[in-house]
């Protein structure tokens, strides 16, 4: 398939039949509930889009959607890394309350197992959108809970699922396969592992691709259901793999970037995981702008079945960008986010709890609505979408689905403000264990929480201090004592993700 053409050229299809109760669904926004897009990258830093800062990566497709658009600044995804953060958007139920609170396999003996599953209790946002009538399609990386388990996305109120459903299957851009709905479509009969590594010799990049890309067939698989459900509305959830190693960008990509970023450090050898790159810096530049590039597929698809303007598209990033290794001349999977300066300044990276690890690029577009080239610094995070898409579908909730977000429609819209009663919480098994609180103006960090010596909180003041770079609790033990009890207050114990300090 000619990849250039995925985004133009595609006639729309008209469903003939609505579905569920749409007729009946209220909304403040129109008597047509609008279509929902909601685009989750995969380790993308707060720092590595042009609008966002950056001056090296092309990315004129979500610049543009900023132009278009809203840029929050103070946007914090759900945990700082994958399945985590992804249980926390579909549930709008921060991670003191989630059932996923670290990256886990399911357990089931499989070569790819598929993440610790979701249970059939939790509501996601796709289940009570398909109650309320929406077409509900996912398209992308999974990663709660393998197909046939409770956590399986067409069990979690998705109509349709392609893509990976295990996190591991989607360290290989050239996996042997991807998940169709409840089946296996066979993708690469030569399928490239995600790890391995090229100690001497030329590093050839050639060698490390096969057959079918998988991020062009998801991106179809993708494109061809929004033209089968564009009669609307719908909700279609795009958690795409890039930026997320092993780099395996397309080589026109990789070309249009100058070869004199590499002189220095060279040829990356998989010495710190995945795969091994021939020019890392502009791999990893190329796969951010290929990333770029399906956005602006999909939004020339939403134009041309004329639905972009009753449509809210909402981008961000499940967790920051790819932190270092044992190598230290490259991140994991010889990433370069040194070089591109991923986090913006920010302190620490994927996997950790500090500004680097949780602040997120956040754009949304909605015409009509939200005001082109407008920015918003009201703080915000991943349960804020379940409540915020919710309120904006017209699609009604019971008390207890409705989760620890608040709506963000006021300041998306510019009428009114939001009033967040409880602090944003994050508590994280992973990586020893890490407590978080954002209150205000506050912020307060624990880690090690899982050692047997865990360090005592951290306590910064993001007003003047937005790069965590001075630790003030001892001139503060009253803010610590606070925020300590607010986080105990605004959490419970998960059994699957034990955290023996305080349960």
């Amino acid at each position: 398939m000619n990849r250039r053409l995925l985004g133009v050229g595609m006639v729309c299809f008209v469903s003939v039949f609505l579905i569920g109760n749409i007729s009946s669904l209220a909304s403040d926004w129109g008597t047509t509930p609008p279509n929902i897009v909601l685009i989750l990258a995969d380790d993308l830093g707060y720092g590595e889009l042009g609008c966002y800062g950056q001056q090296k990566i092309k990315t004129p497709n979500l610049d543009r959607l900023a132009e278009q658009g809203m840029r929050l600044t103070e946007h914090y995804c759900g945990a700082p890394v994958c399945a985590p953060s992804r249980c926390v958007l579909m549930s709008g139920r921060h991670l003191g309350h989630s059932e996923i609170r670290g990256n886990r396999d399911s357990g089931n003996g499989k070569r790819f197992p598929g993440q610790w599953p979701i249970s059939g209790d939790l509501v996601t946002i796709a289940e009570v959108l398909q109650r309320a009538g929406y077409a509900t399609g996912g398209f992308g990386k999974w990663g709660l809970g393998p197909t046939e388990s409770s956590g399986g996305p067409n069990r979690q109120g998705f109509d349709r699922f392609f893509g990976y459903n295990c996190q591991r299957n989607a360290h290989s851009y050239y996996p042997p396969f991807l998940d169709s709905d409840d089946q296996r479509e066979t993708l690469n009969e030569s399928p490239i592992p995600g790890h391995q590594k090229k100690p001497s010799g030329d590093v050839v990049a050639e060698v490390y691709r096969a057959d079918v890309y998988a991020p062009d067939r998801i991106l179809a698989e993708a494109l061809d259901w929004l033209d089968q459900n564009s009669s609307g509305p719908f909700f279609l959830y795009l958690p795409f793999v890039e930026p997320h190693v092993a780099m395996q960008p397309p080589q026109e990509w990789v070309d249009r970037y100058p070869e004199r970023w590499d002189a220095e450090n060279g040829p990356y050898r998989g010495q710190n995981g995945y795969l091994p790159h021939p020019r890392p810096r502009a791999a990893y530049a190329a796969m951010i702008s290929d990333l770029d590039e399906h956005v602006g597929a999909v939004m020339g698809r939403l134009k041309e079945c004329g639905v972009d303007d009753n449509t809210i598209v909402v981008f961000t990033s499940d967790n920051g960008p790819t932190h270092g290794g044992r190598d230290p001349r490259f991140h994991i999977g010889g990433a370069a986010c040194s070089f591109f300066d991923s986090a913006a300044g920010l302190k620490g990276y994927k996997g950790s709890c500090y500004e680097g690890g949780l602040k997120v690029p956040c754009l949304v577009r909605w015409p009509g609505k939200v005001a082109a080239g407008s920015t918003s610094s009201v703080p915000s995070y991943f349960p804020d979408w379940f409540a915020t898409l919710i309120a904006i579908s017209g699609a009604d909730l019971s008390d207890d689905q409705r989760g620890d977000g608040v709506d963000l429609t006021p300041a998306l819209t510019g009428k009114g403000e939001v009033r967040r009663e409880q602090p944003m919480i994050w508590e994280f098994a992973g990586y020893g264990g890490i407590f978080a609180i954002r209150d205000g103006e506050w912020k307060a960090v624990r880690r090690q929480t899982k050692r047997k010596t865990p360090a005592g909180w951290e306590l910064y003041h993001l007003i003047t201090d937005p790069y965590e770079s001075t630790d003030v609790a001892a001139d503060h033990p009253e803010v610590v004592d606070r925020l300590e009890r607010e986080f105990l207050q605004n959490r419970f114990p998960e059994p699957d993700f034990p955290q023996p300090l305080i349960d």
